[in-house]
């Protein structure tokens, strides 16, 4: 037994085996059995299957016919035909390829029994076989296992594809309320019994599959049903339950699967299960696969599959352009930044511990995943990386992202450190991703994104970014939050910089932002005064944000494909529902409020008497003049620096030599009868110890006075009566006092983002809780920092200006603040560094700006006109071919994707009727001729495809007007515009004129 035992535990040993433990049994010299244990490791167990193999193969070969006849006849073998051997039998049986000759004892069996019996065994082998063979050792992970079910469902998407287009067509008609009904003519081959989960219902259901599937997946999408595994899955979602969220989720970014499965458990009556969301997952992603690869079908088919044609055609008040029209200088606007609030934890192990002590990350436990984003939005890693200072575009020696060249918005570097490494270093890591550097137009619509990856708001992203659309969409303009500093950065960089100047690159800074950037840098950089931008205020970027920073409650824990999948998945609807459906309201909105700003001319007239200006071209002339005086502001000699350091050093030095000779006349404690011997010692010793560090502290500034005197030339030292002694005194008074203006300025601008902050949509209650404990301290601290700025202006000759608390929270714009330092020459006459001066020349340049925005608007609106038309007929031209081409699935994708883009059209046309009746309107509404031949097709009888009249447009059936709430967005502006001509004229009227105000 302990042989046959041994023998049977060698053969169920198998290669993944690493030890058996193996039995023996003998026999003494008193002939008790005496049994052994003996543990073999991998090797010996195969050298002992050889040494058994090869004695049995020795053992049977010296058998004869008639014995091993007997002895198969013993073991109930079958007898073996021909040359075949008891080998080759054992092989085909353990292999499959041959059934087990089983005998049962000469018993006749019928067909029932036999069946009874082999289950019966079945359930035997079954039960047993852990105890016969040992459990297998499973050494795979689980992180290959979303890569294998990808890998899977990719073999099998093309199929899916189609099934997919036939389903789509099938309800065309009746939509997904209609239940899938086989043709009358279909056979039906098998029926397989599946979980189908709908809206509101679950149940098993036989789906049958006909003739012509080529596989079951395939099968189960031409029913409307999407199959939750790649091989013979048993759950199924329908289609339209998938949709459903797919719409719900894209217009609630925050709604996640979770969530969506626990309501349909709530609806079915059933609890919930933590399977049923990743069911629910798998089925949602290959939905959002299939539906990506109609999309490219249908692109292809309308031969708008070529690289970056999306962005390239991006938005068609921006990038369509028409034959004959006028060119406008910076025809193309955009805005850049980057967003921290869609940042993804990163899965991995525990930090390992160092032999030094010190901590190192763990290994990442991120599952396989191959997949991209659907679309061409992303940038990938690799192109970011490419601009990095270490890549292949930063590879010059001298090269450093951050230099300083001189130029008009030198100061705003150290004001703005967008997401400083030193305050996001420590999440680099819990984070993987940590956000999102967008660029979109000046309408909304988003040219691309890359993901900021373990660092802050970095220069390459910004350069990545930059050099792409300069690239494909060429003449470019900019704004950005640190617009000053990317132009100074491009044009140090090595590569971008003549990419720049080929494309005539402007970086601008935003409007919102850019109060927060010195005086100086305002003038160069800020969109008021910059010619050809108009009143755009390049802050997009910031209303996007709002948005889309809803998307962070499902991405925060999500994988890199599924974050990248919902961040790009909302970005596409963001552009056909959110920028296309509001791009005639925008346009419309942006031109009524040039309108009315074109309206305050006479208002600025009746300020120009006022303030005794003759000419508009005045105002010019007052930029440059401010201009001027900031450059020497801030421009402070080397000289005048040494000899404020200087100054006031002697001053400390004589503070030292009066310290020092008060404290050498004392005298030394002696005892007497009111103090003992050790108290008189230990107050000797702490004056001795005052007298010698009043000594150090002499000698120490003794020394940087007599180094200063060397560096500057001084033979005589300065004394407290002469002339460079006051001069010098009068310099540093000037510096505290512009310091104090620094530091009050600063707190003043986070005051203004905060109450900012405080108050947008979508600021929870805690942290407006936290905004406003925020607000308290910070109003303590501009307290203190304005009586600071108090005494140091009172200590000036003569006092400058006193500032109140009133005067301080009302400011908006921080003119005043660089208008308050003391330059080297007195501007205080000057006419633009009055008030009312300053609220007149931004009036002026605001009208500039008004006449341009004009002219662009009348470019825009001719080209939304013409991209409608053009769009409709291309469509409709493509959609007509595939039908004569017997491809009626993709011709009614492509009638969708018609719908899509054309259902606002008709709200358009109304909205731009309606403001063509504007008094001032000077545009046209009749469509031109598209540089794009492509977009101008004949209808498919050779005709041109006859559109509505655009001059009379159709009115939406049951309208009311329903969009008049909406233009009335633009009565901010014109609040706005008003308080500001009532703030002309009120400080107008305090300035001497001879004719008065009307």
């Amino acid at each position: 037994m302990a042989a046959r035992r041994r023998a049977s535990n060698l053969q169920s040993a198998s290669s993944a085996s690493r030890a058996i433990v193996v039995q023996r049994g003998q026999r003494r010299n008193n002939r008790d059995p005496q049994s052994s244990t003996e543990v073999l490791t991998k090797t010996q167990i195969q050298i002992r299957k050889a040494v058994d193999e090869r004695d049995e193969a020795a053992r049977r070969a010296a058998l004869t016919a008639q014995q091993r006849h007997d002895e198969n006849a013993v073991r109930d073998l079958p007898d073996l035909d021909g040359d075949m051997t008891w080998e080759d039998y054992e092989d085909d049986v353990l292999h499959g390829r041959t059934a087990a000759d089983i005998s049962h004892a000469g018993e006749a069996l019928n067909d029932e029994e036999v069946e009874d019996a082999e289950q019966k065994l079945l359930e035997e082998l079954r039960a047993h076989h852990h105890k016969l063979y040992g459990r297998r050792v499973d050494y795979r992970t689980r992180r290959d296992r979303t890569q294998i079910l990808v890998d899977g469902f990719a073999a099998q998407l093309p199929q899916m594809v189609d099934a997919y287009l036939a389903w789509s067509l099938d309800t065309a008609k009746d939509g997904l309320g209609k239940l899938f009904v086989h043709p009358e003519d279909a056979v039906v081959e098998d029926n397989a019994r599946i979980y189908v989960v709908d809206l509101f219902s679950a149940c098993f259901t036989p789906v049958p599959i006909v003739r012509g599937d080529q596989l079951i997946t395939s099968a189960f999408v031409r029913q409307g049903l999407i199959p939750a595994t790649p091989n013979n899955p048993s759950v199924a979602i329908t289609i339209r339950t998938l949709e459903v969220f797919r719409a719900t989720q894209l217009r609630c970014p925050r709604l996640g699967t979770q969530a969506f499965v626990r309501t349909l458990c709530d609806l079915h009556g059933v609890p919930p299960r933590p399977y049923l969301g990743r069911q629910f997952g798998i089925a949602y992603d290959l939905y959002l696969d299939i539906r990506a690869a109609v999309d490219k079908r249908v692109l292809v088919a309308l031969g708008r599959d070529s690289p970056n044609w999306r962005l390239k055609n991006a938005c068609p008040a921006c990038l369509y352009k028409l034959e004959g029209e006028s060119s406008i200088p910076l025809p193309i606007l955009g805005t850049i930044d980057g967003n921290n609030s869609l940042k993804r934890f990163w899965r991995r192990e525990r930090e390992q511990v160092r032999a030094d002590g010190t901590t190192a990350p763990g290994a990442s436990k991120e599952y396989m995943d191959n997949r991209v984003a659907p679309g061409d939005y992303y940038l990938t890693r690799q192109e970011v990386d490419e601009w990095a200072k270490d890549g292949p575009m930063g590879l010059v020696k001298d090269f450093v992202p951050g230099s300083s060249l001189p130029d008009e918005g030198d100061g705003c570097t150290e004001r703005w450190q967008n997401m400083s490494e030193d305050a996001t270093a420590r999440s680099y890591g819990m984070y993987d991703e940590t956000g999102i550097f967008p660029a979109l137009c000046r309408h909304g619509f988003v040219f691309v994104v890359a993901d900021m990856v373990k660092s802050g708001e970095l220069a390459k992203y910004g350069f990545a970014v930059v050099a792409h659309l300069l690239r494909e969409l060429g003449e470019l303009a900019i704004g950005y939050d640190c617009g000053c500093n990317l132009k100074k950065m491009v044009k140090a960089h090595p590569v971008l910089s003549k990419i720049a100047a080929d494309n005539n690159f402007v970086s601008l800074v935003g409007a919102f932002h850019g109060h927060a950037h010195n005086r100086l840098c305002q003038l160069s950089n800020l969109s008021l005064y910059v010619e050809g931008v108009g009143l755009e205020d390049l802050e997009g970027c910031e209303s996007f944000f709002s948005k889309s920073n809803a998307l962070a409650a499902t991405t925060r824990y999500s994988t890199v494909f599924h974050r990248q999948q919902a961040i790009a998945t909302y970005m596409r609807h963001a552009d056909a529902a959110d920028a296309y459906q509001g791009l005639s309201l925008m346009i419309a909105n942006k031109y009524r409020r040039a309108l009315k700003i074109k309206e305050t001319l006479p208002a600025l007239q009746a300020s120009m008497a006022a303030l005794g200006v003759r000419s508009r071209s005045d105002f010019g002339e007052w930029l440059g003049k401010e201009r001027e005086y900031l450059v020497g502001l801030r421009k402070e000699p080397e000289q005048e620096t040494l000899e404020m350091e200087y100054y006031q050093k002697l001053v400390n030095l004589r503070e030292y030599a009066e310290r020092v000779e008060s404290i050498r006349n004392v005298p030394v404690m002696v005892s007497n009868g009111e103090t003992t011997y050790a108290a008189a010692a230990a107050e000797t010793r702490r004056i001795e110890t005052q007298r010698r560090h009043a000594m150090e502290l002499y000698m120490k500034t003794l020394r940087d006075v007599q180094d200063l005197e060397v560096r500057l030339g001084i033979t005589l030292r300065w004394e407290s009566e002469g002339e460079a002694w006051i001069a010098a005194a009068t310099m540093l008074r000037n510096r505290r006092f512009q310091r104090a203006i620094d530091q009050l300025e600063g707190l003043v601008v986070a005051r203004m983002f905060e109450l900012a902050k405080v108050n947008l949509c979508d600021t929870g209650y805690k942290l407006r809780k936290h905004i406003a404990k925020a607000l308290q301290v910070r109003s303590k601290a501009v307290k203190t920092a304005l009586d600071r700025y108090n005494d140091a202006a009172t200590a000036l000759d003569p006092p400058r200006p006193q500032l109140s608390w009133e005067e301080i929270v009302n400011y908006a714009f921080l003119t005043e603040f660089d208008l308050l330092r003391e330059g080297r020459q007195d501007i205080r006459t000057e006419a633009w560094a009055q008030p009312a001066g300053r609220v007149a020349m931004d009036q002026h340049f605001k009208l500039l700006r008004a006449d341009e925005e004009i002219a662009r608007l009348n470019l825009e609106i001719r080209r939304l006109i013409t991209h409608m038309q053009d769009e409709t007929a291309f469509l409709l031209h493509h959609q007509r071919r595939l039908v004569k081409e017997g491809d009626a699935a993709l011709a009614h994708q492509v009638h969708l994707y018609r719908m899509e883009r054309g259902r606002y059209n008709d709200l358009h046309r109304e909205r731009l009727q309606k403001l063509s009746k504007e008094c001032g309107f000077t545009g046209s509404l009749s469509p031109g001729v598209s540089v794009d031949k492509q977009r101008r097709v004949p209808h498919a009888s050779g005709e041109d495809v006859e559109m509505p009249d655009v001059s009379s447009p159709p009115t939406v059936p049951g309208s009311t007007g329903g969009d008049e709430g909406l233009d009335d967005g633009a009565e901010v502006d014109v609040e706005a515009v008003a308080d500001a001509l009532e703030h002309i004229l009120r400080i107008a009227q305090d300035v001497p004129s001879s004719n008065g105000l009307p």
